[in-house]
């Protein structure tokens, strides 16, 4: 069953899809986090899909979060690079920074997950549809 698939694919990172109260499956996980005494900053991925086994149809939504409290201060160096087509955005996101003397580095890309959930999809016969809203899925 692909519901079963795709909650044990390994998609690259400690996060795997987890069934949720209304059908909809949710990946989340943190990408990047740093603490320090006055201030945390975090960026979180998360995306949430239903599969429709009646019409054979996926629905995907995600979403990438930047938050941060407290005092920031420091050298910050992030690229992200990104393309559209349609409703899929894809691309990655890449940071090198050093915030009171301590250094953090990390890159995700983060079209790989959709990417991953489309290919199981369609090797199972299913359509996919990429939502904007996470409410529409």
């Amino acid at each position: 069953m692909l519901s079963d698939d795709l909650r044990a694919r390994d998609f690259g990172f400690p996060a795997h899809f987890v069934p949720g109260k209304d059908g909809t499956f949710e990946l989340e996980a943190v990408i990047a986090e740093r603490k320090t005494l006055l201030s945390r900053q975090k960026l979180l991925y998360r995306a949430r899909l239903r599969v429709d086994d009646e019409k054979h149809e996926v629905r995907f939504s995600e979403l990438l979060k930047e938050s941060s409290k407290g005092l920031v201060g420091g050298v910050d160096f992030k690229v992200e690079t990104t393309g559209l087509k349609g409703k899929e955005r894809s691309g990655t996101i890449e940071e090198h920074s050093q915030y009171f003397g301590k250094r953090y580095d990390y890159r995700f890309d983060y079209a790989a997950v959709r990417r991953t959930v489309e290919e199981a999809a369609r090797a199972e016969g299913y359509g996919f549809e990429v939502v904007l809203l996470e409410r529409s899925v």
